[in-house]
């Protein structure tokens, strides 16, 4: 690594000292003003820690990353300042610590947005997209007397006007078609009902070359997006990251933030971070994937045909407690109680309107059982006859054994309240 100049080094010092005072304002300026000097800072819980301006964009928080947006889109905001987040109330929430100003309840007008079909512009694939954006540049002609009406020409911020409503008026009758009752023919099949659109959501916290290959199974065997934020850049991994999304770039979607995992003595907890992989899809169907599970073959679309209209959620693994609460073991394909987090789909709306992920939860170990005791509805396992394989066992995560037992103490604590209460 390059030695770090000296009045970086000061400046890290200074924003330091006016993070202790809670002097925010001072410390973005900071942040910023070292950034121009071609480094990141990044907080650890011994102070601070500097590396060089990686090529790609990253954010200094999890709770910086703008929901709504792509990366492409808003790493400028007003101004052209690199990383100015425009979404609102997330101006300035860019330093001290990462869940400040954050909101952890579920906004029910925000679900309730995010459960309606109309409100997804997501849900049009690449290809349909480009085609309605083909068909927005170049209308096909139409027969003289007939007009569009109902149609805005200011499409920004409003991609549902992109396909409006369409009236066709016969200029010699002078009648609105709109009024005529259409009559499909005698024996015409039912249309087909449109597939949901899945995104897969990872979350990159080292082992670069484990993510490679997570990223390019996927690839190669499913239609799914694929989106992922990187936590720090563990081991060069959000490098690797950021390839993978210039090699495949309709389909991987990449996110990078400088603070590091809560586990890695890092301040971005597990919980905050998966649910703002939530946030930032706009698919009807979230799978939450861990990065040591390869997939043989597509073992996406099982999880979401699983998806009926009792199951909210489906998934490799499942696990039910035992009478005394104190344990969970492996069940059989089914439904079950909760789970694992190595591989699970999920329908986004339910996910959103039970909460997210929890915020409490720093580390992952008990985390995926706390977020399945909260769901509604029903959870199924489909069992090892998935395609699925995982290469590295979760515990060698690079946690300290003392962190692990803490942390994992501390949310299995909410799980038995979970499973207490009425």
């Amino acid at each position: 690594m390059s030695e770090v100049p000296p009045n970086v080094t000061g400046l890290a010092e200074r924003r330091a000292k006016a993070r202790a005072e809670h002097d925010h304002a001072a410390a973005d300026a900071l942040r910023d003003e070292i950034r121009t000097e071609g480094w990141l800072v990044r907080d650890t819980a011994d102070g601070f820690e500097l590396i060089p301006s990686p090529s790609f964009h990253v954010w200094p928080t999890v709770s910086s990353l703008p929901e709504g947006g792509s990366p492409e889109a808003e790493r400028e905001g007003p101004g052209g300042e690199p990383g100015a987040s425009t979404a609102p109330g997330r101006a300035g929430d860019t330093d001290g610590d990462a869940t400040a100003g954050r909101d952890d309840s579920a906004d029910p007008g925000r679900v309730a947005e995010a459960a309606h079909p109309g409100r997804h512009p997501g849900r049009l694939g690449h290809l349909d997209a480009e085609r309605v954006a083909e068909a927005e540049a170049a209308p096909p002609q139409r027969p003289e007397g007939s007009e569009l009406v109902g149609r805005s020409d200011d499409l920004d911020g409003h991609p549902e006007r992109m396909v409006s409503s369409q009236l066709l008026w016969d200029g010699s009758l002078s009648v609105s078609r709109l009024d005529e009752t259409i009559v499909p023919p005698a024996g015409a099949e039912e249309p087909a009902a449109a597939r949901p659109t899945v995104t897969v959501a990872l979350l990159v916290d080292g082992h670069p070359d484990e993510l490679r290959e997570c990223v390019r199974a996927l690839v190669a065997r499913t239609d799914a997006r694929i989106l992922a934020l990187d936590l720090g850049d563990v081991d060069g991994a959000g490098a690797v990251l950021q390839e993978l999304a210039e090699e495949f770039p309709r389909r991987v979607e990449a996110w990078h933030v400088a603070e590091s995992p809560h586990w890695r003595g890092g301040s971005a907890g597990w919980g905050e971070s998966r649910d703002k992989l939530l946030r930032l899809d706009t698919s009807d169907v979230h799978v939450v994937m861990d990065t040591s599970v390869i997939l043989d073959g597509d073992a996406v679309t099982p999880l979401v045909k699983a998806l009926d209209d009792d199951v909210t959620a489906a998934g490799w693994k499942g696990v039910n407690p035992r009478e005394d609460e104190r344990e969970w073991l492996e069940a059989e394909p089914g439904e079950v109680r909760a789970l694992l987090g190595h591989l699970f789909a999920i329908r986004r709306d339910a996910a959103l309107a039970a909460g997210g992920f929890p915020a409490e939860a720093r580390y992952y170990r008990n985390a995926d059982l706390e977020f399945s005791l909260g769901l509604p509805g029903t959870l199924v396992a489909l069992g090892k006859d998935l395609p699925v394989r995982q290469e590295r066992h979760r515990r060698d995560d690079g946690a300290d054994p003392g962190y692990r037992d803490e942390e994992s103490r501390r949310t299995y604590d909410r799980v038995l309240e979970l499973l207490r209460s009425p």
